[in-house]
Formats: C-alpha cells, sequence, structure tokens
C-alpha cells in the first residue's frame, strides 16, 4: 500500500490533480482521498480546490456535477462505467413530460441526477438540504424528481404541496420496517439513524433520519455507543473509524450499491495515468444546471 500511496502522490503532483470520494467508497479508496464526504460537501469542495485536475471517486452524476461547477478544471471520473440506477430513472425528456403535466410547478431535482435533468430543473438539493431548501422556495406547489422516498420524506417535513415522481435508489427502497424491527430485537439500546431514501415505513420507526454526513456527527456527537445505520454499508467504515470505542451495524445486507464498488485503488492509478474518463457537459446544458446547483448553494 505504501508503494500505490507513492504513485498516486506522484501522479497527484505531476496533474495538480486533487482526490474526492465519496462516503459509499471502497475503504482503500476513502484512504487515498485528499477528501470524502457527501454530495454537497464534495460539491462544494471541488469548487473551493485550486487543483487543475479533479479525479472523482464516486459515480457518473456526481462527476458531472464537479465539472458543472468547475468548468476550467479538468474532471476525471475513477471508473467509467459507475453509474446511478436511481438518475437513470429520469431524463430530460421525461421530466419535460412532467413538467408540462405539472405547468405550475417549481422543479427541484434530487443532485442524483444527469446535468440534462438538472438543465431542466429550478433547483438542485441533496438529501443534506431538501427539507430546507423547499421550505426557502416562494411556491406552493413542488415537482420533486426523480427520488420518490426523499420526495415523500420532505412532504411531511413542509407545509407544500410536493408532486413527486417515482424514481428511489434500489438498495435503500429495498429496506423494509420489517427487517428494522428484526434489528431492535437483536440489538435493543442501539440508535436507529436511517437515510431518508429508505421507504416511509423504515424512515417512520427512526430515531434519526439523515444524510451521510449528517449522521457522521450524528454518531460522533451521540451519548449512544451502539448504532444500527441504514445506508450504503461502506459509511461503517468512516464511522468506525472515527469512533473506535463506539459499534455500529448495518440495518441490511442489501444495503450495498455495486457502482460505488467499481472503483478499485488499480482504476483510480489508471485513470490518473492515461488520464481517461473526462467528464465534459455541453456548455448550454451546464449553464443551466449550473443555475440549479447555485441557487442551492446560496441556500445552503
Amino acid at each position: 500500500m505504501d508503494e500505490i500511496a507513492e504513485r498516486i502522490g506522484g501522479l497527484k503532483k505531476k496533474l495538480n490533480a486533487v482526490i474526492v470520494a465519496h462516503n459509499y467508497q471502497r475503504p482503500e479508496v476513502q484512504d487515498i482521498a485528499d477528501f470524502c464526504g457527501d454530495s454537497l460537501e464534495l460539491a462544494r469542495k471541488c469548487t473551493e480546490t485550486d487543483a487543475e485536475v479533479i479525479v472523482f471517486c464516486g459515480v457518473h452524476f456526481m462527476a458531472e456535477s464537479a465539472a458543472i461547477l468547475n468548468p476550467r478544471k479538468m474532471v476525471l471520473l475513477s471508473e467509467a462505467d459507475a453509474g446511478c440506477p436511481m438518475a437513470d430513472m429520469i431524463s430530460g425528456d421525461k421530466l419535460r413530460e412532467w413538467k408540462a403535466r405539472y405547468p405550475g410547478a417549481t422543479v427541484v431535482c434530487y443532485i442524483n441526477s444527469s446535468a440534462e435533468v438538472k438543465a431542466e430543473s429550478d433547483y438542485c438539493c441533496t438529501s443534506a438540504n431538501a427539507v430546507k431548501l423547499v421550505e426557502s422556495i416562494d411556491a406552493e406547489d413542488i415537482l420533486f424528481v426523480p427520488d420518490k422516498n426523499l420526495g415523500h420524506y420532505v412532504s411531511t417535513k413542509v407545509n407544500k404541496n410536493i408532486i413527486v415522481y417515482p424514481g428511489c435508489c434500489p438498495p435503500h427502497d429495498r429496506v423494509t420496517p420489517e427487517q428494522v424491527k428484526l434489528a431492535r430485537q437483536n440489538y435493543p439500546q442501539a440508535q436507529f439513524v436511517v437515510h431518508p431514501e429508505c421507504v416511509p415505513g423504515v424512515v417512520a420507526m427512526a430515531d434519526a433520519v439523515l444524510s451521510t454526513s449528517q449522521m457522521i456527527r450524528y454518531v460522533k456527537e451521540s451519548e449512544a455507543d451502539t448504532f444500527v445505520i441504514g445506508t450504503e454499508q461502506e459509511l461503517l467504515y468512516r464511522l468506525r473509524k472515527d469512533n473506535p470505542e463506539k459499534s455500529f451495524y448495518v440495518l441490511s445486507p442489501s444495503l450495498i450499491c455495486p457502482n460505488m464498488k467499481k472503483t478499485t485503488i488499480d482504476s483510480v492509478v489508471k485513470t490518473m495515468e492515461l488520464k481517461r474518463n473526462v467528464i465534459t457537459v455541453p456548455e448550454e446544458v451546464r449553464l443551466r444546471a449550473k443555475r440549479a446547483l447555485d441557487r442551492m448553494l446560496a441556500v445552503v
């Protein structure tokens, strides 16, 4: 690992690059990253770095967001095939159809969407700021895309009419209330912390409903010493590293994102060596998508 770290360090210096990784990446990938975080943290970090090259260890829509916000920087996606099933559930054409159905609605798209979808939206949001952002909008009708579960969660927190598109994150959507009941039997003293991409029945049974960055802060500040975590299993690596005196258990064995696992140390090295998987967004699309992202960043 020391040899790999030295090799990556040399490539970073040669390219003037920064490596950012999502909290769901493999532990060894998180370890070689300059910064780990959730979608909002990474979006912000990419705008703050002086590096000329951003090596994004995540999935396609995340690297696209970095490219939208940093047109003068080269953005490399660590693994070309790392996509997002939720993002693929909606396209620009589908969103235009829904906008025609609800012509008076303000469109809020979850950041887990393509540049094309962001370009068709009024605002972008993340799981960490969705409620705050929707509350800030001076509109009664909100068309929320593409995650039905996050959209439903927002609808329980704001006094607005939320029209929800029927997309989802498959791993989060598979978690059931029965699994929560079983975990509570197995870990009766544990705090149950789940992601708002989970189904409403699971969310209703949680002690806290949080984004991954919020989970990291929550467990660190909590007096509890045992937690059941309802999100992608790799977050537990970060939680255990930051809180070695506490115990963490994943809520369901189905909480694995295959696309996040496509990135390996080897793929990061090859991507940097070859300067491959360059993410580009057509300028007309980029400018419209950037407007939605800028509006989000201005609110939060």
